[in-house]
């Protein structure tokens, strides 16, 4: 272009854990939707195909993000510290980006310090390791301000790798790994279409720990609904226990529209939990549990109120830590049952 230099844009999906979100990490594409997809309980990706970004396809987008940093910094001033009237200068000069829901993402992020990233979308681990490799050493290479990697990732693709990729994705500088257990219950793990049994949860999980990363395994209360809730709730704790993670964060269950068991649940075959038969179940999840790890409720699905009219149990991303808090949970649960708990709005259906 004569007039002004070309930033080429970049692409960005949509989902990221909680902890992840607002202007905590940048959003980087590796892969597009979910190799598996196939999950009962799940509405994301339906409409999408799996694939695998290209390095070179990846590092271009480094490349436009770590640009327009420089160029936000330059339009800053002598200051040197990005900001608003920045961000209104290159919008000046590149349109284009006024349109591209990326740029507020990455400006929101700059001006909060860099500090962390999340590799999109559903198992970046499928890539092939030297590949993946290339692609976060170029990212920590490029952007030396971050601190944290994050990316989701499935305990079957984890169980598959060997020992020595993961340890070199690990020292490429990926820190951190989100995996959705669900729960520990190999009838039910096969009926909402897992694709993993219970051993493949804690093969991977327990190569992850011991591989360096930072695992933080989720699991869905009230998954198994009224029928098999007691040993959701048994075997949930069993494999975690012998993952011991170093986050354990609850997801309660709802049925999402568009998925079989919202259709389930329409025509009766499947029974939904009523709050006051979650709390038992989550009772005994926890009274199970034998692990060192932080136990988290950071999710608004995790609606339920304690006697004071308060959420009983908090909603702080870093949770309740275990052995130490583990009686207090148990203790907020059961003042929980003298509650009336009515379902939230996206409850109702």
């Amino acid at each position: 272009m004569h007039a002004k230099e070309q930033v080429n844009l970049f692409e960005t999906g949509m989902y990221r854990p909680p902890s992840e979100g607002g202007s905590n990490s940048l959003l980087l594409r590796f892969t597009r939707n979910c190799p598996w997809n196939k999950c009962a309980f799940c509405a994301m990706y339906k409409t999408e195909k799996f694939e695998i970004r290209p390095v070179e396809e990846i590092k271009a987008d480094i490349d436009a993000m770590a640009s327009i940093r420089d160029e936000l910094s330059g339009l800053s001033g002598s200051r040197g510290s990005i900001d608003r009237n920045a961000a209104a200068k290159f919008l000046g000069k590149h349109p284009e980006f006024s349109y591209h829901q990326g740029f507020v993402m990455l400006f929101h992020w700059l001006i909060a310090g860099g500090k962390t990233a999340f590799l999109q979308d559903a198992n970046s681990l499928i890539m092939k390791t030297p590949d993946l490799v290339k692609a976060l050493e170029y990212l920590r290479e490029k952007f030396p301000s971050i601190e944290r990697v994050t990316t989701y990732a499935r305990s079957r693709t984890l169980a598959r790798k060997k020992t020595e990729e993961l340890a070199a994705i690990r020292r490429a500088g990926l820190d951190r790994l989100h995996i959705g257990l669900e729960s520990g219950d190999d009838e039910l793990l096969k009926k909402v279409r897992k694709g993993v049994d219970s051993r493949g949860h804690i093969e991977g999980g327990r190569k992850a720990v011991d591989a360096g990363f930072q695992v933080s395994e989720y699991w869905m209360p009230g998954l198994a609904g009224k029928e098999r809730w007691e040993s959701h709730a048994r075997e949930t704790a069993r494999v975690l226990s012998a993952i011991n993670p170093h986050y354990i964060r609850s997801r309660p269950f709802r049925p999402l529209p568009g998925t079989p068991m919202h259709e389930a649940y329409q025509d009766g075959s499947f029974l939904l939990s009523d709050p006051q038969e979650q709390l038992k179940e989550l009772k005994l999840t926890m009274e199970e549990l034998d692990v060192t790890s932080r136990v988290c409720f950071d999710h608004a699905g995790n609606y339920w109120r304690g006697p004071e009219g308060g959420l009983m149990l908090s909603h702080d991303y870093e949770g309740y830590k275990f052995p130490e808090q583990k009686e207090e949970v148990i203790a907020r649960i059961e003042a929980g049952f003298t509650t009336r708990h009515p379902l939230p709005e996206f409850l109702r259906m």
